[in-house]
């Protein structure tokens, strides 16, 4: 049995001298909130479309992307302005994103398809179909593969974004939600929804390794640069940390409704949104530390991080 671990902790925002921003959608207030770390404060919020859900940021840095679920439309943000810039149309009910050097990745889970933006003049260029109600989206490291999980489908489709076709399908558990991957690109997790679990998968071979139990109802998920995979629980209000291979290390307890997940490339804090609290858990990377969260708008949902 891992021990939970809860409380504010320790403060974060002293400790790291690097520029971070943290980018979260309020679905509930129609804005992004952008917390910086190196200041410790919020530095903006950005109205957007009708509920925002997904943020995915740009390889770069410069640029966040926000699906804004109920207007149909992906807001473009600037991250040295803390401007929106654009806003693109796309399919019905948009939600994950992934992005690599040369195009955004889109899910709409209203259309069961991917429409494709061209990130450097951000207009829409292709619409790839996938599964059923597809959820999240996450590129490789060398940008040459997008993963989407098919949450009516139990499975994960795989783009190849240099024909923009899709080149395979690997079956996972019950109502898959989040994915992430692994920094040097040779894992896939996927949280599970319906079944409280993760799937690892090998990328070298798409085939699913194990499956690890969870905590109740999990849903955003990401991986620090060290590792360690954190998935949020947003039925049981805790965050399950998880090793490499799949094996569990620690549960910390966090606020209510805990749903998006998101690592700093630094190594240094992990994000996770209370979407029943209106606030963002910061976990330390490392040890699994609870550090002091911070309030955001109404409803937070997705959540991305830029240095």
């Amino acid at each position: 049995m891992l021990a939970v671990v809860a409380g504010t902790g320790f403060d974060a925002s002293p400790r790291w001298p690097t520029r971070i921003q943290v980018f979260v959608a309020n679905s509930g207030s129609d804005n992004v909130t952008v917390y910086d770390t190196r200041l410790g404060k919020v530095t903006a919020t950005l109205g957007v479309g009708d509920y925002p859900t997904g943020v995915g940021a740009h390889p770069a840095g410069h640029r966040v992307y926000v699906t804004n679920e109920s207007s149909n439309t992906v807001s473009v943000i600037d991250t040295r302005t803390l401007a929106v810039v654009a806003t693109v149309p796309v399919g019905p009910n948009p939600f994950g994103v992934a992005a690599t050097p040369t195009h955004a990745y889109i899910t709409n889970f209203g259309r069961d398809d991917v429409t494709v933006i061209d990130t450097t003049t951000n207009t829409p260029v292709k619409t790839i179909p996938v599964g059923r109600f597809p959820h999240s989206a996450v590129a490789s490291p060398d940008g040459s593969r997008v993963y989407v999980t098919n949450h009516g489908g139990d499975s994960v489709t795989v783009i190849d974004t240099g024909t923009q076709t899709t080149v395979g399908t690997i079956p996972v558990g019950v109502f898959p939600a989040g994915i992430a991957i692994s920094h040097d690109g040779k894992r896939l997790y996927v949280a599970n929804t319906g079944g409280d679990t993760v799937t690892v998968i090998h990328t070298d071979d798409n085939h699913p390794t194990n499956t690890t139990k969870v905590g109740d109802a999990p849903l955003g998920v990401s991986v620090t640069p060290s590792g360690r995979v954190h998935v949020a629980n947003t039925g049981s209000n805790t965050v399950t940390i998880l090793g490499p291979t799949g094996k569990p290390i620690d549960v910390v307890k966090v606020q209510r409704m805990p749903e998006g997940s998101a690592a700093a490339p630094d190594d240094s804090f992990v994000y996770i949104t209370n979407t029943g609290s209106d606030t963002v858990s910061v976990i330390d990377a490392k040890t699994g530390e609870p550090a002091k969260p911070f309030p955001v708008g109404d409803a937070p949902e997705g959540v991305a991080v830029t240095s």
